[in-house]
């Protein structure tokens, strides 16, 4: 029996290591319900959080003391969250032909999908979740992986498919910010290839990958991707629109938050994941 690698990769802003048990335990329950079966999840998917966060904590928390705490600026509480949100996107970018920031980001990446691969086999198949940030660090992430040129991501075992991003079947992003960085180029037309070209020619060859992109109307943050370009229109299967968040913030910029315990988006997501398992194991 194969199991599912999942890898889970949080956004912007102020991160706990613990981010995303909601998404796991709502991820579990519509899992199961959708293979009709208590305890499916536990026994076919092997989810891995990646955190990030604590690339730029330091650094962020610091520049707050400095210029804001130290001087008594006003609206503390805000400026924390506006540096937190903005400083995460400026520090992630490469400086100079050299990756710094965007490396060690990247880094906290591969070893999660080596983790995975100890775990489910180097030729399991990879679904990646991401929110925010975290979708456009996973797109630039897989971009590297399947379109190599000077900069070489620093893969733990090269000897793994999945590590080496070969078998990714299934893409899930929410909340993306990503057609705002579209903005830096002046051809946005080569999205990352979802199922991979390994994964479709060589490890499942004739299972049905997808790229399923999340996003909440009342999100500023998050958009849809299809309109980006006609490449992204057909790379990615389906831009669905959600109402994130409780009632305090599904109406609201705070929609940004809400995505993971969204039990829609959930859903979505076990169906797809259920469908990847199903046709690997069948037979």
């Amino acid at each position: 029996m194969t199991r599912v690698a999942v890898m889970v990769i949080h956004g912007l802003g102020m991160q706990r290591d613990d981010y995303a048990d909601t998404l796991i335990s709502r991820l579990h329950k519509e899992f199961d319900q959708v293979m009709v079966m208590r305890g499916a999840a536990e026994k076919y998917l092997d989810i891995e959080p990646v955190f990030w966060a604590d690339v730029f904590e330091e650094r962020e928390e610091a520049l707050y003391q400095q210029l804001v705490s130290s001087q008594r600026l006003n609206y503390q509480v805000l400026r924390r969250f506006v540096i937190h949100y903005l400083a995460d996107a400026v520090a992630y970018q490469p400086v100079e032909h050299q990756g710094h920031n965007y490396d060690a980001v990247h880094g906290s990446l591969n070893r999660a999908l080596h983790a995975l691969a100890q775990r489910s086999g180097p030729e399991a198949p990879l679904c990646v979740i991401a929110h925010s940030l975290g979708a456009v660090i996973a797109s630039n992430f897989f971009y590297d992986l399947q379109f190599p040129s000077s900069r070489v991501p620093s893969i733990v075992d090269v000897t793994s498919a999945l590590e080496r991003g070969d078998t990714l079947t299934n893409f899930y992003s929410f909340g993306t910010t990503l057609p705002l960085w579209s903005l830096r180029y002046h051809d946005f037309s080569c999205p990352i290839q979802v199922p991979s070209s390994m994964a479709a020619q060589q490890y499942f060859p004739g299972l049905e990958g997808e790229w399923v992109n999340f996003y909440d109307r009342d999100d500023i943050l998050g958009y849809p991707l299809r309109p980006i370009d006609p490449a992204y229109e057909a790379a990615v299967k389906a831009d669905i629109e959600i109402n994130s968040g409780g009632w305090i913030g599904s109406w609201n910029p705070l929609s940004h938050g809400g995505y993971f315990g969204n039990s829609a988006m959930n859903r979505r997501i076990a169906q797809g994941l259920a469908r990847t398992w199903t046709w690997v194991n069948r037979g």
